[in-house]
């Protein structure tokens, strides 16, 4: 069956104009002024005039961006999934995570993704796919997280920070998407990153 749909050309001209107007503007900064530098991001109190014309002050968190790797076990018929369980401190908590860190001054994120997989786990990967890339608080956070599908793993010995307390496991991906739906796993990029795959794998797209 064929469906056939006519929009209003007020309408149609209406989303235009909106489109338009969305991917053009942004807002024009009257004023930063740093707060706070430390090791891992800086802190801005910025002036601001927004697109629709409202005037604000945003305090933002900059970051230079981070990598998260959803590591995969491909080998056999059912796909694992590497998770780790380590003390975040902000959250009071241990928390089930996907390997993720930082990328370096002057590190492209597809490298930076490479060395933290094998510093946290020390597994290496022979395939890596960017599969897409997020903000991961956009209200007041600057910082981008992009997550790569690693497959083809091979183990190896772990080089974690100094302050890096890492407890690593393979888990079956339906074991992963029941811990997301029963609220184990509670870290967004992992949450994200596991949903994901399965609906890939349901899809037959992956």
């Amino acid at each position: 069956m064929l469906y056939i749909i006519f929009m209003p050309r007020f309408a149609r001209s209406k989303l235009n104009r909106k489109s338009n107007h969305n991917s053009a503007s942004r807002a024009r900064v009257l004023s930063s002024r740093t707060v706070y530098r430390g090791p891992a991001f800086s802190v801005s109190t910025d002036q601001v005039l927004e697109p629709g014309g409202v005037r604000a002050r945003r305090d933002i968190v900059r970051h230079a961006g981070s990598v998260v790797i959803l590591a995969v076990d491909d080998s056999k018929n059912s796909p694992r999934v590497l998770l780790e369980r380590q003390y975040r401190h902000a959250a009071n908590s241990f928390l089930w995570e996907l390997p993720a860190g930082r990328i370096d001054p002057g590190e492209k994120a597809l490298p930076a993704a490479k060395r933290e997989l094998h510093e946290e786990t020390g597994y290496t990967a022979k395939n890596w796919r960017r599969i897409f890339k997020f903000y991961a608080s956009p209200g007041f956070v600057a910082e981008t997280m992009s997550v790569y599908l690693a497959t083809g793993l091979r183990a190896g010995e772990a080089q974690p920070e100094v302050d890096e307390k890492i407890y690593k496991r393979m888990v079956p991906l339906a074991t992963a998407v029941r811990m997301v739906l029963r609220g184990k796993i509670r870290d967004a990029k992992t949450m994200s990153s596991v949903l994901w795959l399965d609906h890939q794998l349901r899809a037959g797209t992956a």
